[in-house]
């Protein structure tokens, strides 16, 4: 059943066994997992259905370098579905070493290992629409017809890292009619958590504050509380809730809010590969069942544990698009349409010089490039705005066999780049959250580390050449902070509660009924966009908190 805050009766006390804060891909999917066992669920969503921007502008708030990291009301949606209603799909595992305590890089090492969440991984590539739990290509395609550089070998360097793509699955739309007939689960729009309320020795949730826009408010009592908002709001939740623990709750060591990470990343480089243009296998592959799948680059583990570097993989991409130099007009028309692009990808758009020159030389490349230009359109508007499982991004014709790297590098954990809290609130009278993110010169001597190797390897085959500008890699690998909307390591995880927030089962270490699932949680980045483990994490949770209540195993399957 679906209702609305604001259409309850002020002062309603709301009661379930379970009630999760956040109906994005960690909170729904929760939700799914735990139907079946005998539970009352209740599911508390800020927004609505549709985009809101009152809701949205609850968001709102400041960060210290705009250069370094986008407002804190990008990249979110405050929405039924999340953040799902607007990404792009990417799905891939992080790799067991980033489960592993690493000497060399700090703060790292999880209180689990990559096979405790293995079987998660497989149901949550179900339910994001990723196809077979597979992230080997040689395993999916045929590894000598669909290698990324024909005949390309190394001991060092693999081409067969898998990166699979979702449709990508809104997972409000998708499994919104499974949450409605469900009839142990309850879902309440409109619903802002203002407070998590504790009891006096503050070592358990006696309710939650909710609260309408319109100024409905209401209590909710559960057995069970999980905080699936986000990095950044999981985060501004428990320092608001300070009215038992004066820093905020879980943050008896002003640990909540710090090693905020993203991941590191930028196109840079020259890739040159010798042959026709049929040696290069750049773009997008069709697996057997259906999903878009694309090569990536990267080191071994025995390579990163040997030169000391953190993770990190490199996508062939085409040349600057603001440079009109590439003469391609694709990527003209893209930068001559950047202010009706996406935050995220117009962002990107709009580095360098825009003169009237310059716009000039791209009108002229669209001109001299009509026909690629033509087919790009079609393909575009059949493969990706009309259809159901779109194509994942722009993908071209390379006719010069000169690439880029697009690089995706794990960040190492920072305790000073951190999430606070400003003295300005929202209309909710919330303090609103400072972003302060920062990166350390470390992170960009190991992916230079990386580089270094890519460049020996692919030099030393003989079948294509790779440099890269040493003195400008921190430049491009800066040029627009921190790379998208993965808010990781905020309330991270670990069995010390003097280094962590919360323990292995994601359990606040102090409270006895509060849990978190976001990627808030992670001691480490990787090199991987996080929603894939967010979702297997948040089922394997699910499964712990059915658990400590007794419940049966679910009825149904969750896909």
């Amino acid at each position: 059943m679906i209702s609305i805050l604001n259409n309850l009766p002020s002062g309603s006390v709301i009661e379930a066994d379970i009630c999760i804060i956040g109906a994005g891909a960690a909170g729904i999917s929760q939700a799914l997992a735990l139907s079946g066992r005998g539970l009352k669920i209740l599911l508390l969503e800020s927004g609505f259905e549709f985009a809101d921007d009152k809701t949205q502008h609850l968001y709102a708030g400041e960060v210290a370098d705009e250069k370094l990291h986008s407002p804190p009301d990008k990249y979110r949606q405050r929405r039924f579905g999340g953040s799902t209603t607007i990404w792009g799909g990417r799905c891939m595992p992080f790799d067991p070493i980033d489960f592993e305590q690493r000497d060399y890089v700090p703060h790292s090492g999880w209180p689990l290992k990559y096979q405790d969440l293995a079987p998660y991984y497989q149901k949550a590539n179900q339910l994001l629409e990723a196809g077979m739990y597979e992230y080997d290509a040689d395993k999916v395609f045929d590894a000598d017809a669909h290698a990324a550089i024909k005949g390309f070998k190394s001991d060092i360097v693999k081409t067969n890292n898998l990166e699979r793509f979702s449709c990508p699955t809104n997972v409000g739309d998708r499994y919104k009619q499974r949450l409605l007939v469900a009839k142990d689960i309850d879902i309440l729009l409109g619903a802002n958590c203002t407070g998590i309320r504790l009891n006096q020795t503050g070592n358990h949730v006696d309710h939650l504050d909710i609260a309408s826009l319109q100024g409905v408010k209401a209590m909710v009592r559960a057995k069970k509380i999980i905080l699936a908002t986000g990095g950044i709001e999981t985060t501004r939740l428990l320092l608001n809730s300070n009215d038992v623990c004066k820093n905020g709750i879980g943050n008896e060591h002003d640990l909540v809010g710090r090693y905020y990470q993203c991941h590191i990343a930028g196109n840079l480089g020259k890739l040159t590969v010798k042959g026709p243009t049929n040696v290069v296998r750049h773009g997008y592959e069709i697996s057997p069942e259906g999903i878009y799948c694309r090569r990536r680059f990267a080191l071994t583990a025995e390579t990163q544990k040997k030169i000391k570097a953190g993770n990190m993989v490199a996508r062939l991409h085409f040349p600057k698009i603001v440079d009109p130099s590439h003469k391609i007009g694709v990527l003209s028309g893209l930068f001559l349409a950047k202010n009706f692009i996406s935050y995220e990808y117009g962002k990107r758009l709009k580095d360098g010089n825009s003169s009237l020159g310059i716009y000039l030389k791209h009108f002229a490349n669209i001109i001299l490039d009509p026909i690629d230009t033509i087919k790009f359109l079609y393909h575009w508007i059949t493969k990706r705005t009309l259809a159901k499982r779109k194509f994942p991004s722009v993908i071209l014709n390379n006719k010069s066999n000169q690439f880029t790297f697009e690089i995706h590098g794990e960040q190492y954990p920072n305790p000073d780049s951190r999430i606070t809290l400003i003295n300005e609130t929202d209309e909710l009278g919330m303090r609103k959250v400072k972003v302060d993110w920062k990166y350390m010169p470390e992170d960009i001597e190991s992916i230079r580390r990386s580089l270094k190797l890519f460049v020996q390897e692919i030099n030393q085959s003989g079948l294509a050449t790779f440099e890269f500008d040493d003195d400008k890699l921190e430049e491009d690998l800066t040029r627009f902070g921190a790379y998208g909307g993965h808010h990781i390591g905020t309330t991270r995880m670990g069995t010390n509660p003097e280094t962590s927030v919360v323990d292995v089962n994601c359990k606040l270490h102090n409270v006895d009924n509060l849990y978190i699932a976001s990627a808030s949680v992670f001691p480490t980045s990787s090199q991987a966009n996080p929603t894939l483990t967010i979702v297997a994490m948040s089922l394997r949770l699910a499964d712990h908190i059915a658990q400590t209540l007794n419940a049966g195993k679910s009825s149904h399957s969750i896909i």
